[in-house]
């Protein structure tokens, strides 16, 4: 996935720091991320949804607010409404440089901010919040202790996710004057409220409240058991992939015309989890799945093994050309299905005159329908002509480069 740097003035002057994810194949809309409340724009979930969006075809960009990370500022001077600003002052960096944002991305107190903003992004089509607070004020439960001293001193230091922030009376005053639900009455954009049940930090009633507000077209999608960072890799894995599917309705985008960012003719692997084995697999411009391995062997079982894969494809061909040939010959088949199991045995007991080991596939094929004995024994000589046992019969040469 290239990515390149982009840093853009933020509403106080200071150089905000952004990362604009690009596809590598057709380009078919811009996103625009708003990470949560002191978090980044590195943080784990806004990585791989921008990594899985950028691969459906979406340049997505996501950047420190002001005071965070690699932003210049200080955070201590922000509010809620400077964070608002700064995201519509990132829609324009990206529409001089030749990306209009079409589609909006909030997370937690950045889904408040995403919504308050979009009605000063004309070019938005779509809007998608990620566990946030119908309330922004509802930020302000994270650092109870402190509110008091806030209020008397005009600022306080809390601590958030093990680090020390500083939090200013302006800052709590702002918060708790905004206000949503006017905005979202009149978002007149698409929507998306995504929400996980059991989310600690931000309760689902506010996403109640948002879609209660909100008028149609509106779409909510339970996150099942992701934590309110979405710091799982599948959680956010599948936020990004319904985010990609629901964007193209609103976005005018025809399903054919959606990328994986893969060129036709080539098989990507990409490693999704460095501590892991799950592997992207990402197939030209239609198809995706994902590799990996059993927990036993250090894997999460998120994925088929690369010999399952391997096994898949001499079933899948087999199927395929067991039907092809019935049709043509307009037999009674039914229904076609394949068993493959695979094994390495001894080469003397495969009739190969060395004492490594080679690969065995056991294939058993069911055959359903009136078919009589000669059909049956024919369609079984035929499935040794599938392509994929040929070339797993044959011995294959495979090149190696860097690229």
């Amino acid at each position: 996935m290239p990515s390149e740097k982009l840093n853009f003035k933020g509403h106080d002057g200071s150089t905000l720091a952004a990362r604009l994810d690009l596809p590598e194949g057709p380009h078919i809309g811009t996103a625009l991320f708003a990470h949560c409340f002191t978090c980044s724009k590195d943080i784990p979930a806004a990585r791989r949804i921008a990594s899985r969006l950028a691969s459906a075809g979406f340049a997505v960009l996501r950047f420190d607010f002001t005071g965070l990370g690699h932003s210049e500022g200080e955070f201590s001077n922000t509010t809620f409404s400077s964070n608002v600003e700064d995201l519509i002052l990132a829609s324009q960096a990206l529409e001089a440089k030749g990306f209009p944002v079409q589609l909006l991305i909030g997370h937690s107190l950045g889904g408040a901010a995403i919504l308050k903003a979009a009605q000063s992004i004309p070019t938005g089509k779509a809007v998608v919040t990620l566990g946030a607070p119908f309330d922004p004020e509802h930020v302000t439960h994270n650092f109870a202790g402190a509110l008091e001293a806030i209020e008397t001193n005009g600022i306080g230091q809390v601590t958030l996710a093990g680090r020390p922030f500083d939090i200013t009376k302006a800052f709590v005053e702002d918060v708790r004057a905004a206000e949503l639900k006017p905005a979202i009455t009149v978002l007149r954009k698409a929507l998306l409220v995504m929400h996980a049940p059991g989310d600690e930090t931000v309760d689902i009633g506010n996403a109640a409240e948002i879609f209660k507000a909100a008028k149609h077209p509106k779409s909510f999608v339970t996150l099942d058991n992701a934590d309110h960072l979405i710091s799982a890799p599948d959680d956010a894995e599948y936020a990004a992939e319904v985010i990609a599917t629901w964007a193209m309705r609103y976005l005018d985008i025809p399903a054919q015309a959606m990328p994986i960012g893969v060129p036709e003719g080539i098989v990507r692997v990409s490693e999704a989890d460095a501590k892991g084995f799950l592997q992207d697999i990402t197939h030209g411009p239609s198809h995706h799945v994902l590799a990996d391995e059993p927990l036993a062997y250090g894997g999460s079982n998120r994925g088929m093994s690369p010999y399952g894969f391997l096994s898949a494809g001499l079933g899948a061909c087999t199927s395929m050309t067991i039907r092809m040939y019935a049709r043509r010959k307009g037999w009674p088949l039914t229904h076609v299905y394949v068993d493959v199991t695979h094994d390495k045995v001894h080469a003397q007991d495969a009739d190969v005159p060395s004492g490594a080991k080679v690969d065995t596939f056991v294939r058993e094929i069911f055959l359903e329908g009136p078919l009589d004995q000669t059909q049956r024994d024919r369609l079984l000589e035929i499935a040794d002509k599938c392509p994929v046992h040929r070339t797993l019969e044959a011995q294959s040469k495979i090149q190696t480069k860097l690229g």
